[in-house]
């Protein structure tokens, strides 16, 4: 969850969406996404919208979130009609969700149930720190109905995380995941980041050692970006830190890519990995192929029917929208068919099973354009599909420019 927000035009104060946005809503997967936009601690590297206790301000507090999250729920029945659509997925991300009460995060659960209702083999996930939860609360987020939770290692190399302002202890990673495991998740899965400035081959090797020693269903590893107004940033700036080296990224996406095949783990999407289909995240495979979500919480995105929209920034305003009955949605875009077809290039050639040629933009001459990419091992054409080889996905953004008019 991005902090800077994009423009757009103003959204409407009750919510309410065109028309046509709602006359599409069920012909595609829907699910929830739930923002919680909480942190004991800012990570220098963090870009997200995310706030410590002492960055909060007033009328905003852990304790009341809860009954915010479930206000917006209760819109967002009301401005999408009473068309039956089961919830497929519910992603509580942030921030660090596991630092409500499992209670307050099931209370949320419960109303998006309670209002649209969850289909029955819906995949509910929340992120965690890894010093955020213990065996009591995991088996109090698993009866509330969480049946995935996804950790934020990132690293297993002390003094990796310290650059990272990461602060568990890497010796908790694989106690809090034999502990989900014992509380009955049917899915955990990794966060882990690769080259952070000091990050030796080592380190990274060690922490590859480490993750897969957990035997985790699903592996999310993303290098790191240096993002702009970040502490890591400011280092990086005052020549504190070196920026990350892209030779040594490639290096370090290889070395993950082969451990990961290895341990049994297949890539589905350019940073992902999961030890079979049914450990896929199908919440992110919704985002990657087009499909409707609304966004929870302040500064959430949503997408139903070619309508994009976002909340307002910041926790007290988000919550002063909805004690006065208003939309927290500060401004939306209704995309047209051409962004709409631009977006589909750029998110599902992410994709293992990669994108059908027929949804290139017309007009695009395919076979002169797919003849250098196959040439330079850079995608497999199979005959009717695009998909990136592994030296395609370390160049993924540069095919995508190449498949765009």
């Amino acid at each position: 969850m991005p902090s800077a927000l994009p423009e757009g035009d103003l959204a409407p104060t009750d919510g309410t969406l065109p028309p046509q946005a709602l006359a599409e809503f069920g012909s595609r997967p829907f699910g929830f996404y739930v923002h919680v936009p909480f942190c004991r601690v800012r990570c220098g590297y963090c870009d997200f919208n995310t706030y410590t206790a002492e960055e909060l301000g007033g009328g905003v507090s852990r304790s009341s979130y809860a009954d915010q999250a479930v206000a917006e729920v209760r819109l967002a029945r009301r401005v999408l009609g009473e068309v039956d659509v089961p919830v497929q997925t519910v992603f509580l991300g942030g921030g660090t969700p596991t630092l409500l009460a499992p209670e307050d995060l099931g209370r949320m659960l419960a109303a998006i149930d309670d209002g649209f209702g969850l289909a029955p083999d819906a995949e509910v996930t929340t992120e965690a720190n890894p010093d955020s939860v213990d065996a009591d609360s995991l088996a109090r987020l698993r009866e509330a109905g969480f049946t995935r939770i996804s950790f934020g290692m990132q690293s297993a190399v002390p003094h990796v995380l310290e650059v990272l302002d990461r602060t568990h202890d890497p010796a908790r990673v694989p106690v809090v995941v034999e502990a989900a495991r014992a509380a009955g998740f049917d899915q955990i899965s990794l966060d882990l980041i690769y080259g952070t400035p000091g990050e030796s081959a080592e380190d990274w090797s060690t922490t590859l050692d480490a993750a897969l020693a957990c035997a985790p269903d699903h592996v999310s590893a993303y290098s790191l970006i240096v993002e702009d107004g970040t502490a890591l940033a400011r280092r990086v700036r005052r020549g504190e830190l070196p920026m990350p080296d892209d030779d040594d990224l490639a290096d370090k996406y290889v070395q993950a890519d082969e451990r990961f095949a290895a341990a049994g783990l297949g890539w589905y999407e350019v940073s992902n990995w999961a030890r079979d289909d049914a450990a896929r995240c199908r919440h992110n495979i919704g985002y990657w192929q087009g499909a409707d979500w609304w966004g929870i919480g302040p500064g959430a995105h949503s997408h139903v029917g070619g309508v994009r929209w976002w909340n307002v920034k910041h926790p007290t305003a988000y919550a002063a929208r909805l004690a006065d009955g208003s939309s927290p949605a500060h401004a939306r875009e209704v995309l047209d068919a051409g962004t709409r077809d631009v977006e589909r290039v750029l998110l599902e050639v992410r994709l293992r099973e990669g994108i059908a040629v027929d949804l290139l933009a017309r007009g695009l001459e395919t076979a002169a354009v797919l003849a250098p990419l196959v040439a330079d091992g850079l995608v497999e054409d199979r005959a009717d599909r695009i998909v990136l080889t592994r030296r395609g996905r370390l160049l993924a953004d540069g095919v995508v420019r190449s498949l765009l008019p």
